[in-house]
Order: C-alpha cells, then structure tokens, then sequence
C-alpha cells in the first residue's frame, strides 16, 4: 500500500512538471505560475467559476425592448441593443417572416436601411419584395437558436424568395419555407436563381452604410461571373456557409457612435479569385466529411461555451434589467423562449451529393470529375 502511494505521489510530481514544460514551449510568460507553484508545493489559486444562466436565456425571455436611447453596444457577436425599434410586420415592399421568434427589432439604423431597400428594390430593379427574417431580439443580445451574431441591432436576414402578391397569414409566416438557390453543395441552380437576385444583392451593397453581405461561397461565384465591369460592390459580398437560401446584412456602426464596435474593414479586391478558391476546397472537404461514418470514439461536440452576462459589456446589464426587467434565472419555462425554439428553420439544408459524385470528388484532388460534380471554372468570365 505504500508503495502504491508513494507511486502516486511521483507520478502527480512528473506530471506537473510536464505541465510546466507544455505551458512553457506555448507560452513562456506560464512559467512559474500556476505549474510551477504546483511543484513547488504552493497553493494555488482557484479560478472562480463562472455562475448564472447563458445570457441567451436571459436576453430570448425578454419580449420588450429596452426604454433607454438607442444604441448599439459592443461587437456584433457579443453585445446588446438598447432603445430597439420593431419593424412594421407589413410594409408597402416587404414582410416579416417567423412571427414567433420576436425577432423584428434593430438599431433605428437598420430600420431605414430595410425600408429604403425594399422601395429602391421594387422600383428601379422589379424586385416584387423583401421577406424579412431574423433581425434582433428587443434588447439584441445572444439567441438561443441560430445565430452567433445579430445582437447589437446592425445585422438581418433577407430571404432569396421573392414577396408573395399578397400578405401571409401568421401561420403562413411560420410554416413558408425559403427555396434553395442551389443545385448541389458547388452550383448554384439556373432554375431558381434569375439576374433579379443578383440585382438584389448589388442593391443592398450599393449603400454606404452597409459592411458586409453573407452568401453561400456557390452564390459568390454566380455574382463574380455575372457582374460584368461594375465589380466595386462585390468585395462587401463574403462567402459563408448555409446562407443559400438568404443573405445576411451587417450595417457598420452609425457615425460617433460610442462603445459599438465595428469589424476590420474588408479588402479591397472582389474577392473572386484566391479567397472563394479556397472556399470551394473547404466546400469539398465538407462534402466528403459528410458521408464518413461516425467515429464511436470522438467526444461529442459540444460547441462553444454560451456566453454569460460577464462576457458581455458592462452596459448590457443595464440594457437587460431597465424598465423593471427581472430576469428569470430559476428555469421556469418562458412562452417568448419556447416559441423560438420551437420555430422551423427558414430554410432548406445544403443539397447532398450521390454516392457517384463523392467517389467523383474523392478521385479528383483539384475539384470533380467533368458532368458528374459541377465544379465549374472559378475565374469570373
């Protein structure tokens, strides 16, 4: 038995040592810290734990918006919206779609942005209306599903579906599904997609206070071959993955304003040469994931850890309490949070490949086999 423990001993001092070595070769600041305390015998200072549920809980059960000035606080995939102003649900050009979610409320900057697109589209595109999805939650902030982003006010979802003649009934607005623009993970389908999407897309792109548009990287490569010789507005245009059936609007921070963060600003090329290459390896690689079998031995992915209320400014907190706000921390169920949990996806997911065209892709590195994968020429005509 004593063997044993003094066994134990040596191993728990080797390995502590071996920590010291690992946080020294990545950080050689770690030395002498918390490893190097541990082998020498001193007590070590336990990090406090975090306590108090995920701020998307705490910002999806507030159905009302925050009575205080407008603004955005923080970044857009870390911070909160004060003074938040709903979107009508009909307008003369457009309508909001899944009612459920709450989720019309922005930045008065990215209220007039909306409007004014929806008109400038109608009327010198034909563009027959916008379908509004995700905006922000009346106070912004994390959501408990589908986004990273969209808490400060700044950022909406735009579907590729055209506005019906008419309005949509509540239930239509829940049950309508957005249509793919795609014909498979690579291409995008010459059935659906029309020169009036990309009309649309440059429109968006054209207004200054506009910083970035979200598309699937198979979109990106239409815009870039279709764009002819005015191709200024294409380097706002980002790929990214699963907006196929939407395209998402990230508006800079209004002018002066204080404590909203903007992104780095985007290069200055189109992005349509060596970025959206890459982006078609990364889509090949996805593709091919798809149909391996589960390994029983990986850990389940958890995704990142949600964020608390410390990690977000200081001024959410106010945002979240004002005009009497109690946040609910005991887990009662809340009807604002079940509702958009229980809401249906907008859209479709990404189109899989056959099993002809992934052994096709498999056996082509440097993209896919002629008329079996349409992996076209990814140099803009």
């Amino acid at each position: 038995m004593r063997r044993l423990i003094v066994g134990l001993l040596v191993l728990l001092a080797c390995t502590g040592v071996a920590a010291e070595e690992i946080a020294a070769k990545k950080d050689p600041a770690k030395v002498g810290t918390a490893a190097g305390a541990a082998v020498k015998g001193k007590p070590v200072a336990k990090k406090a734990v975090p306590k108090g549920p995920p701020a998307k809980e705490l910002f999806g059960a507030v159905a009302t918006p925050a009575p205080l000035a407008a603004r955005s606080i923080g970044s857009y995939a870390k911070g909160c919206l004060s003074g938040g102003v709903s979107l009508p649900i009909n307008g003369p050009d457009w309508q909001v779609m899944r009612l459920s979610r709450n989720r019309n409320w922005g930045n008065p900057r990215l209220l007039d942005f909306l409007e004014r697109l929806a008109s400038d589209a109608r009327a010198l595109d034909g563009w027959p209306g916008l379908l509004v999805g995700d905006m922000s939650q009346p106070r912004g902030g994390p959501m408990i599903t589908g986004h990273t982003s969209h808490q400060v006010g700044l950022d909406v979802d735009i579907w590729l579906t055209p506005m019906p003649d008419r309005i949509l009934s509540p239930q239509e607005r829940e049950d309508m599904t957005a249509a793919s623009m795609l014909k498979d993970p690579f291409t995008v389908d010459p059935a659906v997609w029309t020169p009036l999407h990309l009309k649309l897309i440059k429109r968006a792109a054209s207004y200054p206070q506009v910083d970035r548009i979200f598309v699937h990287p198979a979109i990106k490569k239409k815009l870039c071959e279709d764009a002819g010789k005015d191709r200024a507005w294409l380097g706002k245009v980002r790929p990214w993955w699963n907006h196929h059936y939407h395209f998402h609007v990230r508006l800079s921070c209004p002018p002066g304003a204080e404590g909203c963060e903007n992104q780095k600003s985007v290069a200055g090329d189109d992005g349509c040469g060596k970025e959206l290459d890459n982006w078609y390896k990364m889509l090949r690689v996805a593709a091919i994931a798809q149909t391996k079998p589960p390994d029983p031995n990986a850990k389940p992915w958890s995704g990142k850890k949600p964020l608390l209320m410390g990690d977000l400014p200081a001024e959410c907190k106010t945002v979240l309490t004002s005009g009497g706000n109690v946040p609910i921390t005991d887990g009662s169920p809340v009807p604002v949070l079940l509702k958009a949990a229980a809401s249906k996806e907008a859209g479709p997911p990404v189109p899989t490949l056959t099993p002809e065209q992934i052994a096709a892709l498999k056996g082509n590195k440097a993209g896919a086999a002629p008329g079996v994968v349409p992996l076209p020429d990814r140099k803009p005509h």
